[in-house]
C-alpha cells in the first residue's frame, strides 16, 4: 500500500454539492503512508457541518480494510497570513446581518451559535451591537468577564459557547454613547484583548443597518461567511438587499438567507396567519441567486426562549427548535461549500507538473 494506493481509493469519495470526486476537485492536501499508519490532511473548512462530516465518515470506510491507523485531519487556506489576522485561532467568522431593526437578527444569531454548539463545534459569539447589546439577556448571562495579568479578558461561558458584549463592560442600564471612532477603538480591542482560544466557529451578531461597526468588522477581520435576517414584509427585504451589496462590495460570501416571523399558528384554531406577508424571504433568495437557508415562524416558544435564557435551539422536543437546527447544519454546510469551492478551484487553476 503506497500513496497512489490510497488516492485511488479516495476517488471513491464524492463531494456531493462539487459533483465530483475529492481528488479530482483536490481537496487532498498531502497522504502520507508508513508501516503502521496513513495520514491524510484534507481540505474541509466547516467542522462538525453535516457534509463535511460525512466525507470524512466516506474517507474512513475507502481505507476501513486497511491494516492501519486512519489519521485525518483538515485544512484550508483562509487567505490571510497569520501575523496579519487579528483572529488565528479562530477557523470561522461568520456575521449574522439585517438591514433593518426588529426582524429578530439576534435571536438568529444566539440560536445559530448555540446549534453550532451543539453539533460538536468549539463556538464563540460575539454581540457586536454596540449600542443595544441584547445576547447576554437572552442567555441569562449576566456574571462578568475576568481579566488575567496581562490585562486580557477571558469571555463569559454559557452553554459551551464562548460569549463577549459591550453588555459586560457597562452599567446594566447605561446607554453607550459613542461616535464612530470610539466604536472603532472598542470593537478592536474586544477582539484583539480577549481570550477566545481555539474555534471552530465565532458567530458575530452585528447591528441592524450598513454603519461604522459593519464596516470595521468586514475591513478589520477575515469574515468568513455572512447570514442575512429578514421578515417577510417589503419594508425588511429593501433593506436586507443594501445588506447583502454591502458584503458583496467587500468581497463576502453570503451563505444565504434566513426568514424570521414567517407565519403565525393560532394556538386555538390552529389556522396559520401570514401577519407580516408570505414567502418574501425566499422570493428573495431566490431574486439574487442566495441559498435559502430556512424560515422560522412567528412562536411564543422564540420569545420565550429569549426571555429564560434557553435557546430554542436546543430544546429536542420543539418544532421551532428543530427550524433553527435546520438553518444552524445548512449555514455550517455552505461555509463548506465556500471553502471547498475556494481550494478546488485554486487547485485546478495550477499549472501540470
Amino acid at each position: 500500500m503506497n500513496i497512489d494506493d490510497v488516492r485511488e481509493r479516495l476517488r471513491m469519495v464524492e463531494d456531493p454539492d462539487l459533483g465530483d470526486d475529492i481528488v479530482s476537485l483536490g481537496l487532498i492536501n498531502s497522504i502520507d503512508v508508513t508501516d503502521d499508519e496513513v495520514s491524510i490532511d484534507l481540505a474541509l473548512g466547516a467542522p462538525y457541518s453535516p457534509t463535511e462530516t460525512g466525507i470524512a465518515n466516506e474517507v474512513r470506510e475507502a481505507l476501513g480494510d486497511l491494516d492501519r491507523e486512519i489519521d485525518l485531519s483538515a485544512s484550508v487556506d483562509r487567505g490571510v497570513p497569520e501575523a496579519e489576522d487579528p483572529l488565528p485561532k479562530v477557523k470561522n467568522v461568520i456575521a449574522v446581518a439585517s438591514g433593518k431593526g426588529g426582524v429578530g437578527k439576534s435571536t438568529v444569531a444566539v440560536n445559530l451559535a448555540a446549534g453550532l454548539s451543539r453539533l460538536g463545534a468549539r463556538v464563540g459569539l460575539f454581540d457586536a451591537d454596540v449600542y443595544g447589546p441584547n445576547v447576554p439577556r437572552m442567555l441569562d448571562a449576566d456574571e462578568q468577564p475576568q481579566a488575567t495579568e496581562d490585562e486580557e479578558i477571558i469571555p463569559v461561558e454559557k452553554h459551551g459557547m464562548r460569549l463577549m458584549s459591550m453588555d459586560f463592560l457597562v452599567g446594566k442600564d447605561d446607554p453607550v454613547i459613542f461616535r464612530g471612532p470610539m466604536v472603532d477603538n472598542v470593537l478592536t480591542q474586544l477582539w484583539d484583548d480577549v481570550l477566545w482560544g481555539e474555534l471552530d466557529y465565532m458567530v458575530v451578531d452585528l447591528p441592524p443597518g450598513t454603519g461604522d461597526t459593519q464596516l470595521t468588522m468586514l475591513q478589520q477581520v477575515p469574515v468568513s461567511g455572512a447570514v442575512i435576517v429578514t421578515t417577510p414584509e417589503e419594508v425588511a427585504l429593501d433593506d436586507a438587499r443594501k445588506g447583502l451589496r454591502m458584503f458583496g462590495r467587500h468581497e463576502t460570501p453570503v451563505l444565504g438567507i434566513v426568514e424570521n416571523m414567517s407565519s403565525f399558528v393560532c394556538p386555538d384554531c390552529g389556522g396559520t396567519h401570514d401577519i407580516f406577508g408570505s414567502g418574501g424571504g425566499r422570493e428573495f433568495a431566490d431574486e439574487t441567486e442566495m441559498p435559502f437557508l430556512g424560515e422560522i415562524p412567528l412562536d411564543p416558544e422564540v420569545r420565550e426562549g429569549g426571555a429564560t435564557g434557553e435557546p430554542l435551539v436546543l430544546d429536542e422536543d420543539s418544532d421551532v427548535g428543530e427550524s433553527f437546527r435546520d438553518i444552524a447544519a445548512r449555514t455550517a454546510n455552505m461555509q463548506g461549500i465556500i471553502h471547498r469551492k475556494r481550494q478546488s478551484d485554486s487547485q485546478r487553476a495550477q499549472p501540470e507538473q
